[in-house]
């Protein structure tokens, strides 16, 4: 490996039995990290920003999301239209995906496709054109991107709700896609100014997996990303949650042909020690057709047509997100008293040993599965290493998983289903057989959720 003044290497990570992360770090402050796998001749190149939905303001929510739209325009030096071009004619193919801690872009590329994607890379992160009919053709595409996702889907409109009322002060309250009001009325100017504070190498980790030389790799990630000027990221400005003390209840009238349930608990950080059996709890209860919520409510009562649920997987505590859909003319009331009867069996007794080594099972399938590609591979490592600071965390995720017990599932029963720190949103039929506006109150609510909505 070449001396180079601009790159150093500063750790090797051992990705699993067999394999390895290699860690740079460029002098503008650009992480490299690398797995080569020589396994198939392609290559996945990912770049993970550190800067998601929660680092935005009040007033200009949405504008991570819309910077996912906007960096595959025209830069510097390449046409509208050049970046998706030049690597479809390639073989390769790109997309991004936003969510609240992170904005991240990935291509899947021919391995001899390598460079033309570092340089088409580094071009956008530096170069990238913000003119104001740029910036107003983007924030039309969202606007109508989320008519269709939140507007026009309940189950969008439900979700968005529930975070809107389970946070109250942090970043995770306001959907990553914006308030619609807000990406209206962003400016070419906010844009700019969000593109130089954000978009910077050493707000970024270039994460490459495949079949690549690792010498020649570091000298094309040097040649293009070196010259790059650092940027002055500011300091996150979290406002955490105060303890949830009493429930929050709200309900919805939507276009739907039967009711609704979403709870929100409040469940820990990924990071947290008990988020690996909070997610064994999770699955035992909600993972598949004999998990218990499935069999109780969908096979034995035929009260519902769907349940599921999902422990938030994010830097700070979030939420462990329940949805139930009933079946027929049952009411949310039904399938509230149906799911609660399972969590007091859980809070008191626990789940069963086969419902834990069921759940651990199904789990480690999960992880494995995962990464079966070197896609799968690049992301698991942006992913954890963006939020956790450590690109194989996720076999530390796996070890812990495995040393989950029946006592660790039944404590976090305890600390996290509480009810009175739980958000609901309770979705009845308008009546317009999907037809029409939807209308919706606040019931059961308290002052300070009901200001905040």
């Amino acid at each position: 490996m070449p001396s180079q003044s601009q790159v150093q290497h500063v750790a090797t990570v051992p990705f699993g039995p067999a394999m390895k992360v290699e860690r740079f770090v460029l002098g503008n402050g650009l992480q490299l990290l690398v797995l080569v796998d020589p396994s198939a001749p392609v290559v996945c190149i990912q770049t993970w920003f550190g800067v998601g939905s929660r680092h935005e303001k009040l007033k200009k929510t949405g504008i991570s999301h819309l910077f996912e739209h906007l960096m595959f325009g025209a830069t510097g030096t390449k046409p509208m239209g050049a970046f998706d071009r030049l690597l479809e004619e390639a073989g390769a193919e790109t997309n991004a995906a936003t969510f609240l801690d992170w904005t991240y872009y990935h291509t899947n590329a021919p391995k001899d496709a390598l460079e033309l994607t570092i340089s088409l890379e580094a071009d956008r992160m530096a170069n990238l054109v913000l003119n104001e009919p740029e910036v107003r053709r983007e924030k039309e595409v969202v606007m109508n991107e989320r008519r269709q996702r939140v507007e026009d889907d309940v189950e969008g409109a439900v979700n968005e709700r529930l975070y809107k009322e389970a946070f109250l002060k942090h970043g995770y309250g306001w959907p990553t896609i914006g308030w619609m009001e807000d990406i209206a009325g962003m400016t070419t100017e906010d844009c700019q100014a969000f593109y130089k504070t954000y978009y910077a190498p050493n707000n970024a980790r270039l994460v490459v997996v495949g079949d690549v030389n690792l010498t020649e790799l570091v000298a094309l990630v040097d040649r293009y990303y070196g010259p790059l000027p650092s940027a002055e990221i500011p300091i996150e400005d979290v406002h955490p949650e105060s303890p949830q003390i009493e429930e929050r209840r709200v309900e919805m009238r939507k276009p739907t042909p039967t009711q609704k349930v979403a709870i929100g608990y409040k469940s820990p950080a990924l990071g947290d020690f008990d988020h690996a059996p909070l997610g064994i709890l999770n699955e035992a209860l909600f993972g598949g057709r004999a998990s218990r919520v499935h069999r109780a409510l969908i096979q034995q009562l035929e009260i519902a047509t769907d349940v599921r649920g999902w422990v938030g997987a994010f830097r700070d505590p979030s939420l462990w997100d329940i949805s139930l859909t009933a079946r027929g003319e049952h009411t949310c009331e039904e399938l509230l008293e149906a799911v609660e009867k399972i969590f007091d069996e859980v809070r008191t007794i626990g789940v069963t040993q086969a419902e834990v080594d069921r759940a651990q099972a199904r789990s480690e399938l999960g992880v494995l599965q995962s990464l079966e590609t070197v896609a799968g591979k690049a992301e698991q490592i942006g992913f954890y290493d963006t939020v956790l600071g450590d690109p194989a965390a996720q076999f530390e995720r796996l070890a812990q998983l495995r040393r989950v017990t029946r006592g660790d599932v039944l404590r976090v029963a305890r600390r996290y289903l509480v009810n009175t720190a739980r958000t609901m949103v309770l979705v009845r039929p308008d009546g317009s057989d999907g037809e029409g506006e939807s209308e919706e109150t606040i019931v059961d609510d308290d002052e300070s959720a009901s200001e905040a909505a």
